[in-house]
């Protein structure tokens, strides 16, 4: 049977999960400067990569894959950010993602087929999909 986490520690990552949706990069920065996971992920799976990406927070998406986050994790529905990032039309967070090394592929569905799903050829010609 395994312990109850410790509510301190819960608090701390529910604050942490929030600044990622807020896009609070120069927080985010510090937090995992000082030993935070950079892929913390919350009880659904979503990393704080996806969150930020997700919010439509492209600087904070940047910062958290400087210090090591992965840009294809995806969550426990098989969701990558990138897949998040076109399905809200975030050109901004969808190049942050591509320049930090996502997948277009990766995930399911994965970002081309979202691109597909969505009629969007711009994005499946920048994914080499078209």
């Amino acid at each position: 049977m395994s312990e109850a986490p410790d509510p301190e520690v819960v608090e701390l990552a529910t604050k942490i999960f929030d600044l990622a949706r807020q896009g609070d990069a120069a927080a985010l920065a510090a937090y995992v400067d000082a030993g935070v996971p950079a892929n913390l992920t919350n009880d659904s799976g979503d990393s704080l990569v996806m969150l930020a990406a997700y919010h439509g927070h492209a600087e904070a998406v940047r910062v958290l894959l400087e210090r090591g986050g992965d840009a294809n994790r995806a969550n426990d529905r098989g969701q990558t950010p990138l897949a998040g990032a076109v399905f809200k039309g975030a050109d901004s967070v969808i190049r942050a993602l591509l320049d930090g090394g996502a997948d277009p592929s990766a995930g399911t569905p994965s970002a081309v087929d979202t691109a597909r799903m969505f009629q969007k050829t711009e994005l499946l010609e920048l994914f080499g999909a078209a």
